[in-house]
């Protein structure tokens, strides 16, 4: 009996080892890119094509509608790019609608998710372009400050800057040049800026937007930047006007 019970214990403590957490440690790290495409609609499940039908059907319906159309194919890179400026320019044209007449709209890199496709821009496109919930909000710069926001743009090596914006930057970051709709920048004067909430907190590298006066910062969901891209496009589109935009050397990068 006593021989059992010591056989019996030894099972359990060797079931209760075997069932101890192991020990792992990560070898490797491997990644691969699946590129979904009409490959894998040749043998559709149909159970799970009938299943998803309704959810296809109410998200197309508020993905789908066209807003506007693109002359070509639009995405964004530094130090400049056409849908970068793009967006830059759409926060100074909603300006008019705020009441403001910003000299400047600034619009980060970082927050630019998506290409613009050639040819009709959905709602979709859209809110893949802007999928935050970053809205438009305006601040006043002494021209001291703007000199620094335009040193920490060029540090980053160029962000969506609007028309009028000439800067030259060197290729280790540095603010060589810097002038705004043709004239230099007057350290004493007062520049209105229209941006948007993320930035004016002091993020993506642009502190120097956190320490502006007379902030203008609208909360409601309407104030949104995917909706003010939208309105853009439909304002455009209602005029039978395609939106274009170019790199037009706004930022400019060059040898030291």
């Amino acid at each position: 009996m006593i021989k059992r019970q010591i056989f019996y214990g030894f099972l359990a403590s060797m079931m209760l080892f075997s069932c101890a957490p192991k020990q792992y440690q990560l070898a490797g790290v491997e990644r691969t890119r699946i590129i979904v495409d009409s490959r894998y609609d040749q043998n559709p499940d149909e159970a799970s094509v009938k299943f998803l039908e309704p959810y296809k059907r109410v998200n197309d319906s508020i993905m789908g509608p066209v807003v506007g159309v693109v002359s070509h194919n639009m995405y964004a890179d530094r130090p400049e790019s056409d849908l970068s400026n793009l967006l830059a320019d759409i926060l100074v044209w909603t300006a008019k609608d705020y009441g403001e007449q910003p000299v400047l709209g600034i619009y980060n890199m970082g927050g630019i998710r998506a290409a613009l496709t050639k040819g009709n821009v959905t709602y979709g496109d859209v809110l893949d372009v802007a999928p935050f919930e970053n809205k438009i909000c305006f601040v006043t710069l002494t021209g001291e400050k703007l000199l620094e926001l335009f040193r920490q743009i060029a540090h980053r090596g160029g962000e969506g800057v609007s028309h009028g914006t000439e800067l030259v930057i060197s290729k280790d970051g540095k603010l060589l040049s810097s002038k705004l709709h043709g004239k230099e920048i007057d350290p004493k004067a007062d520049y209105r800026i229209a941006t948007i909430n993320y930035l004016l907190e002091g993020n993506d590298g642009m502190p120097a937007l956190k320490e502006g006066k007379n902030v203008l910062a609208p909360n409601d969901a309407s104030n949104n930047t995917r909706f003010l891209i939208m309105n853009y496009f439909k304002d455009h589109q209602a005029r039978g006007v395609v939106v274009d935009s170019k790199v037009e050397g706004r930022i400019k990068v060059i040898d030291n």
